[in-house]
């Protein structure tokens, strides 16, 4: 069974990772999609709660 002192040990080594990674990340360019083919026009309809298709709008 470990002790405490290791198991404290073995959390800061896996957050000093964790932190390493996450500024590995903020350090490679945003990736750039593609724009959407046949979506909607307008504000995003998921995000504003109006969804448009073929003149019929419906509320969610």
């Amino acid at each position: 069974m470990a002790n405490q002192d290791d198991i404290a040990a073995r959390i800061a080594e896996a957050g000093q990772r964790a932190a390493a990674e996450a500024q590995a990340r903020r350090q490679q360019p945003a990736k750039q999609l593609p724009p959407e083919l046949g979506g909607p026009k307008g504000l995003e309809p998921t995000r504003y709660g109006d969804w448009e298709k073929k003149g019929i709008a419906s509320d969610f």
